[in-house]
């Protein structure tokens, strides 16, 4: 069985798992006298810029220093607010203020944003945002104009390995220092030894029926992180997006986004009855921060017994060139956004918690870094200030890559795991076969029921014990027959954490808002998680 040696290896594909590889590369491996064979792994379990980033439509957070309407101070002051008291203020300051760096530093990887005839940036406002103050790509393509230029560049480069089609089935541990991981790419199983490994692996969105996340975003990371011993918090926190698309996409298994840059130009919610209700449920309307409008939009759809409401975009000042990809989505479905209405409803879109880091990305476990989504930085608090999101990744890669060139001394572990044996391997070839599709649709059906916009203490038990029957007719703990079956294991472990969080959080706040609690706690605190 093979065994592999790397400097760093990198789990996942997406745009804080790309930025990350091409600042190591660029800002320590190369300029450290590490022999050439000594490379940057990056594996995906998808193929080279399939991630939730790619689906990223809005823009990125800059405060930019020419920008004289915004400041380090208004864009701190808008993160706190949506964040619901659980933003860490240190850190939401130490993200804006390197926003402006970050940003022209990604123009050198090639990466482009939409600029106005005379050269400068466009910039657009979205909900919960006092100014404008965020880039776009494409008008309305951002994210995959960022993958697309990301992945150009490590594929350019020779110092970046990439493997495709390889799922990650554990971290190697001992002691409290990771050394490497387990892969597995449906053939053979390898043990890659690294001195550092950094996960980068998204969301979560695909443990809920509706979801805007790709088909891959099964909470990989998470599990990962658990089963090794790191801390997670404020795993209640799943960021549903009042918009996207009321029509499934069985082809992608998620809904489409209709980004909240629309109600950022001035696009409008109705519902059947073409009422137009956000005054009924806060004053700034369709910009109040994403968990009221969630919910706004949930009730509607509950009143007047409707499986979506409406976004009235008719009466913008050219929709068509602002939104290219949205135009053309809703096209393939008849809708004319220029004089339809567009049928929205929400979705799991965006996951607050996760892995528990400082801003160099370490985790408690020692040698195991995360950066993105799966991270917990205390950026983004209770509820995600929107745009913030592919900010915090670039930001943050930058600074992991940074904490990495002036510590060049990390020390390689002995592992502690190694690949299975030869009859662990056989033994775990025994597929659950049809049943995984099964499991795998009553979990997402229990947590859209059950763990989503609306929670209470008896839909949270029921959760957990569906949850539960799932795992014990799975049966699989360490390894498994195929990827499908080791997706389906962390979708399992994720969920549970999630349910267990929820049930500890006696109180509203944020994205989590139990009907049996509706008051907030005067002191807001993180809830913690580690196997």
């Amino acid at each position: 069985m093979n065994t592999r040696k790397y400097n760093a290896v990198i789990v996942g594909s997406g745009i804080s798992g790309l930025y990350t590889a091409l600042k190591l590369e660029q800002n320590f491996f190369c300029k450290s006298g590490i022999p050439a064979q000594h490379k940057i792994l990056l594996i995906t379990k998808s193929t080279l810029g399939e991630s939730n980033s790619y689906y990223a439509q809005g823009g990125m957070v800059a405060v930019l220093k020419d920008n004289t309407n915004d400041s380090v101070q208004s864009h701190v002051n808008d993160t706190l607010i949506a964040g619901a008291g659980l933003s860490e203020e240190s850190t939401v300051r130490f993200i804006s203020e390197n926003s402006d760096k970050v940003v022209k530093d990604l123009l050198n990887f090639g990466v482009e944003f939409d600029r106005d005839d005379n050269g400068n940036f466009k910039l657009t406002k979205e909900a919960a945002h006092s100014v404008r103050r965020i880039l776009h790509s494409g008008g309305d393509a951002t994210g995959a104009e960022m993958e697309k230029a990301l992945v150009k560049a490590v594929k350019n480069n020779k110092n970046i390995e990439v493997r495709e089609n390889t799922t990650v089935i554990d971290l190697s541990v001992k002691n409290n220092v990771c050394c490497g991981l387990i892969s597995f790419d449906n053939l053979k199983y390898e043990q890659i030894n690294s001195d550092v490994v950094i996960l980068a692996t998204g969301g979560l969105g695909q443990i809920y029926k509706y979801t805007t996340n790709p088909i891959g975003a099964t909470g990989d990371g998470f599990a990962l992180a658990y089963r090794a011993g790191a801390k997670l918090r404020d795993m209640e926190f799943v960021q549903f997006h009042p918009t996207a698309l009321a029509i499934d996409d069985s082809e992608h298994h998620n809904r489409f986004l209709i980004s909240e840059a629309v109600r950022g130009e001035g696009a409008k919610l109705c519902d059947k009855n073409n009422y137009y209700y956000m005054q009924d449920y806060d004053n700034r309307q369709e910009l109040a921060p994403r968990d009221i409008v969630a919910r706004a939009n949930f009730t509607q759809m509950n009143k007047t017994n409707s499986e979506c409401v409406y976004l009235n975009a008719t009466k913008l000042d050219n929709p068509t060139k602002r939104f290219p990809t949205i135009t053309k989505k809703c096209a393939q479905y008849g809708i004319d956004i220029t004089k339809d209405l567009i049928p929205v409803a929400p979705a799991a879109h965006y996951f607050m918690g996760g892995i528990e880091t400082n801003l160099n990305g370490e985790t408690s476990v020692k040698n195991l870094f995360a950066v993105g989504e799966c991270a917990s930085t205390g950026l983004h608090g209770a509820n995600r200030l929107a745009s913030n999101s592919l900010l915090e990744c670039v930001v943050c890669a930058y600074k992991t890559a940074e904490y990495f060139k002036n510590n060049e001394n990390l020390v390689m572990s002995a592992c502690e795991k190694t690949c299975p044996k030869q009859e662990e391997i056989t033994k775990s070839f025994v597929s659950n076969g049809d049943n995984i599709s099964k499991y795998r649709a009553k979990l997402k059906e229990t947590m859209w029921q059950n763990v989503g916009i609306y929670r209470d203490e008896k839909s949270l038990k029921q959760a957990l014990n569906n949850i539960e029957q799932i795992e014990q007719k799975f049966n699989k703990f360490d390894y498994c027959a195929n990827i499908e079956e080791y997706e389906l294991r962390n979708m399992i472990i994720t969920s549970k954490l999630i349910i267990n969080s929820a049930l500890q959080r006696k109180e509203s706040r944020g994205a989590h808002y139990r009907t049996d609690y509706l008051q907030t706690d005067t002191i807001a605190k993180h809830s913690e998680f580690k196997k």
